[in-house]
């Protein structure tokens, strides 16, 4: 049996009417032959309704409980939507994550899935029915209700396609593809037919919201390919897949940018052997991500350690840090919220020269001054000032020539 699975993002389910509409594309792709298992997020808004109560409680709410009291979001779209395909004379069963069962490790909102048990979901297709998953979720060892962290109903849906052999995993979401920079900004955007899962990979984590990371590290690693799509219209939308020579005519495919980030320094540290560790093992121990670092030596012996943390992270990443600055006799920590990070995305980069020095001379005509900078073989990225997010996305946008096919 071909087996599809399709992911369809709280925008998608944000509405009875628009859960109706999903129900009937999922019954179409079925009446084609294949066997369809669907993954829904959350109904839109009802995450942060969740969030916003368990805040009205306290200020630090328990993790476990607070896992418990987001996975019900998805729960509710899952039972839903079983009922709209049921209305309609078809088979349906929804499935919690617990159920299915999806094991993770035990970190409390920001889980990471450890295995996919996947009989019951075969066993519900054989019958010709639609499986329907609750994304985002899972469930640890000792039976605690987990969840994968923000976006996560993008990794259980490609996960299940890994574990199922499926063919695809179909995102459905409110964009009907990957484009060459955020439509809102640049309005001669272009929409990607092709990319690779390394370019898709980087765009995840600087800033594009089109796909969680992780999801596009299972993709990678299973070869499972992703077609990006609207829920809304019945067009192609962007499918992610091996690299091949026509996405590398493109010298950069992409302008990213992320206003989520903060960046955190530590003034005069010593600069000795195992400090850097001292500094980031407890950032590590609290599962808290750090993405660009820089170092700054002084003449003293001592130097001052920039970094930066996703925006959710601040609190308890500064509480760290002004714990470790104690220790180590630090003469100050700060916090600047008000950073943006920008970057171009492109296998075609690896191959051309002259791309880093466009990229920082646009900037510079523009007097955007540059704090942070790090590289890879097929991205740059840069931290600026926070205002000048949108002039440096459109100004980039414009000298790689992304507008043009």
């Amino acid at each position: 049996m071909e087996i599809v699975v399709q992911k369809y993002g709280g925008t998608s389910v944000g509405s009875i009417e628009k859960i109706k509409n999903v129900a009937r594309r999922l019954i179409k792709a079925q009446q084609g032959g294949r066997g369809v298992v669907a993954v829904v997020s959350a109904m839109a808004g009802k995450t942060e309704q969740l969030i916003d109560l368990a805040h009205e409680v306290t200020d630090t709410p328990d993790m476990r409980e607070y896992d418990v009291l987001l996975s019900t979001g998805e729960q509710a779209s899952g039972a839903l939507l079983a009922m709209a395909i049921k209305s309609h004379g078809c088979k349906a069963r929804s499935f919690l994550g617990h159920q299915i069962k999806i094991l993770t490790d035990e970190a409390f909102s920001k889980a990471r899935i450890v295995s996919i048990e996947a009989e019951k979901l075969l066993e519900e297709m054989e019958k010709n029915s639609i499986a329907i998953v609750a994304g985002f979720q899972g469930v640890d060892e000792a039976g605690n209700i987990t969840t994968l962290g923000r976006g996560g109903s993008d990794t259980t849906a490609v996960a299940l396609a890994a574990v199922l052999g499926a063919g695809v995993c179909e995102i459905y979401t409110d964009v009907d593809g990957v484009y060459t920079a955020d439509p809102n900004i640049c309005h001669d955007a272009r929409k990607i037919k092709k990319i690779s899962y390394e370019e898709m990979l980087e765009m995840a984590s600087l800033g594009s919201k089109v796909l969680h990371a992780r999801s596009v590290e299972i993709a990678k690693k299973y070869c499972v390919p992703i077609h990006v799509r609207s829920s809304f219209s019945e067009e192609e939308g962007t499918m992610v897949a091996v690299e091949n020579e026509e996405m590398e005519k493109y010298v950069v495919t992409s302008v990213n940018y992320n206003r989520n980030e903060t960046k955190l320094t530590i003034s005069n540290v010593p600069d000795i052997p195992g400090v850097a560790g001292r500094i980031f093992k407890p950032i590590a121990e609290a599962n808290i991500n750090i993405d660009m670092i820089i170092q700054n030596v002084g003449s003293d012996g001592n130097a001052d350690l920039t970094f930066t943390v996703a925006q959710n992270d601040t609190k308890k990443a500064l509480e760290i840090l002004q714990g470790v600055a104690r220790e180590l006799k630090a003469t100050s920590v700060s916090v600047d919220e008000d950073i943006a990070k920008v970057s171009i995305v492109g296998v075609g980069m690896r191959s051309h020269y002259g791309v880093a020095a466009k990229f920082f001379s646009t900037l510079a005509k523009e007097g955007i001054n540059i704090m942070m900078i790090s590289t890879s073989e097929i991205k740059i990225s840069c931290v600026i000032e926070e205002k000048y997010t949108e002039l440096a996305v459109r100004v980039l946008h414009e000298a790689f020539n992304l507008s043009l096919e």
